[in-house]
């Protein structure tokens, strides 16, 4: 090993230390502040783990609600897919004016940006929580708040997308005099659209899983129905609603997986 490569390992290993220590001692500091006791909470583990294998196994009685159970989380996913879908054909049309392909306008561009990372910057619980004091406790509040967060992360992804489109290929297009559309239908979208279904997808899974607590606070949804048995203490109807949410998560991962093989 030369010299170089003594030097540049002793100093990744110094740095690595440095960061260790200093992440042990912030949380050690946010223990004392916050009077969180260590010991305490690892010795608590065994017995949560002895209380949930005990109170969050479904009954007979919780495998009763399993319709309404489905019910409602049918109207959770086909709530997600429909803002995904909105989001992303208003996000799709910002980024046009945003990103540096297109050449719109450097104003333009840049407050679509600042627009984006505003909406993408604020959680979809925050814009829940605005909202409720406007709409209330309804689906058209969860609606809103998921489509705002939605569409400021894929208007930022869909123009970094397009922004890695070839040059060469709008280039050419320009050349044979090609206008604005044109540009956008046979250039950017044939060679950005596996990226945005991609995003599209994966915005989906995160929006089922967003939808799920932002039911709680607007009293919808699969969200909802959770909150209503937990706080009844019918701990064997909420693990099995919390069960549905993980089986279709990981069912709709494993189909995005599939569409992502096929279209990449």
């Amino acid at each position: 090993m030369s010299d170089n490569q003594t030097s540049v390992f002793v100093k990744r290993k110094r740095s690595f230390t440095l960061v260790f220590l200093g992440a042990c001692g912030l949380f050690l500091v946010s223990a004392a502040v916050t009077g969180y006791d260590v010991i305490a909470g690892f010795e608590s583990v065994p017995k949560a783990a002895g209380w949930m294998a005990k109170n969050f196994i479904p009954n007979a009685q919780a495998w009763s609600r399993l319709p309404n159970i489905l019910a409602k989380l049918t109207e959770t996913a086909l709530v997600s897919v429909a803002v995904t879908v909105c989001a992303a054909g208003c996000a799709f049309f910002f980024s046009l004016l945003g990103t540096k392909t297109t050449k719109v306008n450097p104003w333009i561009g840049r407050t679509v940006r600042i627009i984006a990372a505003f909406f993408r910057n604020v959680p979809d619980i925050v814009w829940a929580i605005l909202l409720l004091f406007s709409f209330g406790q309804n689906i058209l509040t969860g609606f809103f708040a998921l489509f705002f967060a939605t569409f400021g992360m894929l208007t930022r992804t869909f123009i970094e997308t397009i922004d890695e489109v070839s040059a060469s290929c709008i280039e050419a297009l320009r050349a044979t005099g090609a206008t604005f559309l044109p540009t956008v239908f046979q250039g950017i979208l044939p060679s950005s659209l596996p990226e945005i279904v991609s995003w599209v997808l994966y915005m989906i899974e995160t929006n089922i899983r967003s939808a799920t607590l932002i039911g709680v606070l607007t009293a919808t949804g699969i969200g909802a129905m959770f909150d209503l048995y937990y706080k009844r203490m019918d701990y064997s109807s909420a693990s099995l609603v919390v069960i549905s949410i993980v089986v279709l998560v990981v069912a709709i991962e494993m189909i995005s997986n599939q569409i992502r093989k096929v279209i990449m």
